[in-house]
């Protein structure tokens, strides 16, 4: 991750689940799994994070949050979708105000399948997300590169 000149800051959002997820997530920062060890950081504000990590289902009222969440994460970013209910809707993906999983209001670049996701799996669904922030930031850069540079013509009287 030679891109990242800081370490990976992570930002989780918990849209309509039975928090089982969440907790699974919170069990990843404990000294057991400590997911620290790969340099991550959980941050609180979604103009430092690089990945956005999402627990549970899409609604009609969390869908502007989510979204917003989304376009305030600068680029390169990467969304990792926890557990069941955030990959499909889960048990409540026939629920009348329920859209789906996270996929259906912003792109998803790793699924965590799981109900309740493992601390491992989650982990794992990170580290993943960290090779497509690699991926995403070579893009970038390339894209940069193969622009025009627009050069101003002087005019001389």
């Amino acid at each position: 991750m030679s891109f990242l000149k800081k370490s990976p800051w992570i930002l989780h959002y918990d849209g309509t689940s039975c928090n089982g997820c969440d907790i699974e997530v919170l069990a990843c920062l404990t000294p057991m799994y400590d997911v620290e060890r790969f340099g991550i950081v959980n941050v609180g504000n979604p103009k430092h994070a690089d990945i956005l990590l999402i627990t549970g289902s899409v609604n009609e009222q969390n869908t502007p949050v989510v979204k917003n969440l989304y376009r305030q994460m600068p680029e390169p970013k990467a969304v990792v979708a926890i557990g069941i209910c955030a990959t499909s809707g889960g048990i409540f993906q026939d629920c009348y105000n329920v859209k789906g999983g996270i996929d259906k209001v912003i792109p998803v670049d790793v699924y965590v399948p799981g109900c309740a996701a493992r601390p491992e799996a989650i982990i794992d669904g990170v580290v993943k997300a960290l090779g497509i922030l690699e991926e995403k930031a070579k893009a970038l850069k390339e894209a940069a590169h193969r622009q025009p540079v627009e050069v101003e013509e002087s005019s001389h009287d």
